[in-house]
């Protein structure tokens, strides 16, 4: 079949590749002429695991183009629109960009076209996609509005698009479903070739769930919005076990054992970021209150994660003491591991705190070093973990990259001034990293300490309560 998509961006670009690789042939449009240059010479403009290799077979095959809206409204039966809907300073979605495509599709389509809303939009924005079309339309345009959400995780995208859990589609009529099953085909019966493993590992039986296109609207602001709550929660139940002396990690492992709740987002930390589950719940709050509907809950969710980097650096705080002249090392800029999306990352607004707190600092982050520059051009960027380290009075992991779990620490304990280790996602148990002669604070745990002094290569490590006792001590 004949697909057009119109944006490239994470969603975009990982639709039209996957569409192509599962045998339809896609035209993908993107406005940024640096972004569509880029492409057209097989460039990637952004990391995400194997989605380059999926477009450079799609592309081999012919089956994947890319050019202008203009030329992909002119190819596609189908046209996905995967836009951006940034959050403007209310909260509520922009929509600017969904209305544009609208206003080009009715100006230059004629004949069938089924318009696929991808991006997450607020609820009822298919209804007034439809009414939009049907008023603009010049050329004879005979149309259905569809919504299909996305659930694609920013570092596994491509296997969320092949191997998906369910397919939503929402529509208001019978052609509008038939043409998305038959889209959908492939993915549905698990028949195609799979570029990401050699001895593919089917997923049984994906759902196909059929509902109008509010519905289809709503369930994806809902799951996000539910996961986002289901962090928050235990981020509150961790300060609750930092309080009493109890262990987070245990108490999460016993909720998760029951099958009503599961383990599945019950890893406390600095605080969960990316576009998707900030920008979600801020408009799903939006949505309600237009609605008259109380989602106070959600408010309380979002306030929680934006307290999480504040309570980080005041854990920062109470191991030095003074921040200010202090060299902290931060491993992670990336809002999550296998990618490079920085946008409301937890680690940008971290080192933007220490730098007004007069620390001085340096990052490393495999693949998010040159998007976080344009954000964080004040920081020193390093290029591995162990150059961040040198000299610093303390490491803080902010992104479970799994190369921090392979680092040698016997040689990072040479290089720094302090031994300390203060861990926002739990990556590790307190006694390996203690074990190995640092301090170790985590969140939601007990820190823990080779000794009431740890000696490395002649230096002393004390916390900062251990100065504060010597300096009343002189008083």
């Amino acid at each position: 079949m004949k697909i057009s998509v119109i944006g490239a961006g994470y969603v975009g670009l990982t639709t039209a590749a996957c569409l192509a690789q599962i045998g339809h042939d896609v035209f993908c449009a993107e406005s940024d002429s640096d972004k569509l240059s880029k492409l057209q010479s097989g460039v990637m403009p952004l990391f995400e695991p194997h989605l380059e290799k999926v477009i450079e077979i799609a592309r081999k095959a012919a089956r994947l183009h890319f050019g202008s809206a203009g030329e992909a409204i002119d190819w596609g039966r189908a046209i996905f629109i995967c836009v951006g809907t940034p959050p403007l300073a209310n909260g509520d979605a922009d929509l600017s960009a969904i209305e544009g495509v609208a206003r080009a599709i009715a100006k230059r389509a004629s004949g069938y076209r089924l318009v696929i809303e991808k991006s997450t939009v607020p609820v009822q924005t298919g209804a007034q996609l439809s009414r939009y079309l049907s008023v603009l339309s010049t050329n004879g345009l005979d149309y259905d509005v569809a919504s299909n959400p996305e659930f694609l995780r920013e570092g596994s995208a491509v296997e969320d698009f092949l191997h998906p859990d369910r397919i939503v589609v929402g529509v208001n009529s019978a052609r509008a479903a038939q043409l998305l099953r038959e889209i959908y085909e492939p993915v549905i019966a698990q028949e195609f070739t799979c570029p990401v493993h050699s001895d593919c590992p089917k997923c049984k039986d994906p759902v196909f769930l059929v509902t109008d296109t509010s519905s289809a609207e709503l369930i994806k602001h809902a799951s996000n919005s539910f996961l986002a709550m289901k962090i928050s929660f235990i981020n509150m139940v961790a300060d609750l076990c930092e309080a009493v002396g109890a262990d987070v990690t245990k108490v999460a492992q016993g909720m998760g054992l029951d099958p009503r709740i599961g383990p599945a987002f019950l890893n406390p930390g600095i605080g969960f970021g990316g576009f998707c589950f900030p920008k979600d719940v801020q408009a799903f709050i939006r949505i309600a209150e237009k609605s008259r509907c109380d989602f106070s809950l959600l408010r309380e969710v979002d306030k929680i994660n934006q307290h999480r980097v504040k309570q980080f650096v005041e854990k920062i705080q109470g191991e030095l003491w003074v921040v200010r002249g202090k060299k902290v090392a931060i491993w992670g800029l990336a809002f999550k591991p296998n990618t490079d999306d920085v946008r409301f990352a937890p680690a940008i607004a971290l080192a933007k705190s220490l730098l007004d707190e007069g620390a001085s600092v340096s990052a490393y982050d495999p693949v998010a070093a040159e998007k976080a520059k344009a954000v964080l051009p004040n920081i020193t960027y390093c290029a591995d973990a162990y150059q961040a380290a040198q000299g610093a009075d303390a490491i803080l992991i902010v992104t479970e990259w799994e190369e921090f779990r392979h680092l040698d620490w016997k040689r990072l304990l040479s290089m720094v001034e302090q031994p300390l280790v203060i861990d926002g996602r739990n990556m590790f148990s307190p006694e390996e990293i203690s074990g190995h002669g640092f301090r170790y604070i985590s969140v939601g745990r007990a820190g823990a300490v080779p000794s009431p002094t740890a000696v490395a290569d002649g230096k002393e490590y004390r916390s900062a309560q251990a100065d504060k006792d010597v300096q009343e001590s002189l008083a």
